[in-house]
């Protein structure tokens, strides 16, 4: 892991009401504390000193940008936690990867599982690893690299990340799982671009976008 420099930018309120607060999450920002004081900056330290009622439903890995969704009520908490646990939460992410992908329209189905040894990464075992099935579509391809939307359909730890290398695509700057020239970027290129779900007021079906900046 490399030294954690947390960027200091300020929080991108993407929409905000008695329910729910969504926010843009910056690459290179911990989603909530790590162990020690020097990882006590985050996005749920950010979003609380601004809404001192926000609880934590979800997270985005630290090199990851794009939407999250905090909750300003218990009652919200676990309306939106149940929402992600049965799967009612859809979520779409934009990636680069390294190498041209082929067929640019397919889903990847392998279980995964801590790599114990090398954690916290994650590897494929098809003998003890939990169902991960991630949905892509790739938007355009050249210069050695390509776009592509993923669709994750569950939500393993480093799911996106190691399905694209189980593809020999990793995702360009993927501080785990590039290597190389793949690795040789200013932040990992992962970016949670959509977000839908239903409001814990009423149930009405909301999306929220972000563009991503690469």
């Amino acid at each position: 892991m490399t030294e954690y420099c947390p960027p200091d930018t300020p929080l991108d309120v993407l929409h905000a009401d008695h329910e729910i607060v969504i926010v843009n999450k910056p690459a290179g920002l911990l989603s909530v504390p790590g162990k020690g004081p020097e990882l006590a900056d985050c996005l749920q330290a950010r979003v609380v000193e601004a809404f001192p009622m926000a609880l934590l439903v979800h997270r985005l890995d630290r090199d990851t940008s794009g939407v999250m969704v905090f909750a300003v009520s218990p009652h919200a908490q676990r309306h939106l936690g149940l929402q992600f646990e049965k799967r009612y939460v859809k979520k779409t992410y934009v990636a680069r990867v390294e190498g041209h992908l082929e067929p640019k329209l397919g889903e990847v189905d392998l279980p995964l599982i801590v790599d114990w040894p090398n954690r916290p990464r994650q590897m494929v075992c098809h003998e003890t690893g939990k169902a991960a099935l991630t949905e892509y579509k790739v938007l355009k391809a050249g210069g050695g690299e390509s776009r592509v939307r993923l669709s994750p359909h569950t939500g393993r730890t480093h799911q996106l990340r190691v399905h694209m290398l189980a593809l020999g695509h990793p995702i360009l700057g993927d501080p785990f799982y590039a290597s190389g020239a793949a690795l040789e970027h200013p932040r990992m290129m992962l970016h949670s671009e959509e977000l839908r779900l239903r409001h814990p007021d009423g149930g009405r079906g909301m999306k929220f976008r972000s563009k991503a900046e690469f």
